[in-house]
């Protein structure tokens, strides 16, 4: 007798390509900052430094100058974004299996939910609080990244909220 399938449902179809969405930025991300080191090693430094800002005598003590501290900051921020972009493509391989018809959501939300979190924290408050007020980023024309991660936490958001809602098939 063959297997029953339960019938397609909306939100983990939805999950699965939120996620899959978020994991695929993710991977180019850090696959971009390993492939090509230099280009966002030059934005973790300006940031950290401080040196594009107005440069206001009661901010510039947070600056961080020292090459090899900014170094560290930046291979972290690639490990970081690294562990999210594996556990949200294998959140997205578990949703897929789940929409083809699984055996529950569980294992799904939980590694969805962990990477989109970690992708919040990085641009939500790695790159907007800390970059964006603790080191003065906003103040800087040539190294503001507010925008990119704003664009981000608002997609990871999206998807950590779809991720989040039990379906019929749930209740």
């Amino acid at each position: 007798m063959p297997a029953t399938r339960r019938p397609l449902q909306p939100l983990p179809l939805a999950a699965t390509v939120l996620t899959g969405t978020v994991a695929l930025y993710m991977a180019l991300v850090a696959f971009g900052n390993i492939t090509d080191f230099g280009t966002n090693q030059a934005f973790v430094q300006h940031v950290l430094a401080m040196d594009t800002t107005f440069k206001d005598p009661d901010l510039m003590w947070r600056s961080i100058e020292s090459p090899t501290l900014q170094n560290i900051a930046y291979v972290l921020i690639i490990v970081w974004e690294t562990v999210a972009a594996v556990l949200l493509i294998g959140g997205t391989v578990l949703w897929a299996r789940e929409v083809r018809g699984g055996a529950g959501y569980a294992g799904p939300r939980r590694l969805s939910t962990i990477g989109l979190l970690m992708v919040l924290l990085l641009f939500g408050a790695g790159f907007m609080a800390v970059g964006g007020e603790w080191f003065a980023m906003w103040q800087s024309k040539s190294w503001n990244g507010l925008d990119a991660a704003a664009r981000n936490v608002v997609l990871a958001g999206v998807a950590l909220v779809v991720v989040q809602l039990r379906g019929a098939d749930e209740r």
